[in-house]
């Protein structure tokens, strides 16, 4: 079955990613079209990027905590990015995350699910410029949600029911395109 990894984009303390991935995580588990894991980046502890050779030219890998996160991307055929926008981009956490790895990420396909004060739009259009460099193709259905209105506080997620339309679209995309791409990876 397609291995799907639903990754948050945030490793700070009080964030709102997880809380969108286990949302999202919850959709997608009752379509029954895919093996969906959770993939939380606070729980690979990553340091700032720091490989003596680039991830495009080699794989092996100096820093210790860069090869389990490496096993666990490579062992996925598609994602799903929980994308919050931090200063109209995407946070350092999920840059510094995508920066440790190349091949492992080739020839997949992603969606992306963002939020922030304008729908973290910005930060999710950034992703897709780093993940065209990365041979990912990520769809066009774009779950958006906003810290003003799907938020109690802007830390309690309570999304307004028209978004579960919209992640179930962005999935079958997500699994259409990592299938089409499947011999790619072979």
């Amino acid at each position: 079955m397609t291995k799907i990894g639903i990754i948050t984009g945030s490793t700070r303390p009080g964030r709102n990613s997880l809380q969108v991935a286990e949302w999202v995580k919850g959709i997608a588990d009752q379509r029954g079209d895919a093996d969906y894991e959770l993939v939380d980046l606070a729980e690979y502890n990553l340091p700032m990027y720091a490989e003596p050779v680039s991830a495009a030219y080699s794989q092996d890998y100096q820093t210790p905590e860069a090869i389990p996160w490496a096993k666990k991307i490579a062992e996925l055929d598609g994602y799903v990015f929980i994308c919050p926008e931090y200063n109209h981009g995407v946070t350092s956490a999920l840059k510094n995350a995508i920066d440790y790895l190349y091949i492992e990420w080739n020839n997949k396909a992603a969606g992306i699910v963002s939020y922030g004060s304008a729908g973290g739009v910005r930060a999710a259009e950034s992703l897709r410029i780093i993940m065209a460099e990365l041979q990912v193709a990520t769809v066009r259905a774009h779950p958006a949600m906003s810290l003003f209105t799907d938020f109690v506080k802007m830390s309690e997620f309570k999304p307004a029911a028209v978004h579960e339309k919209s992640v179930n679209a962005m999935l079958d995309q997500v699994n259409a395109w990592t299938n089409a791409l499947e011999p790619l990876r072979k």
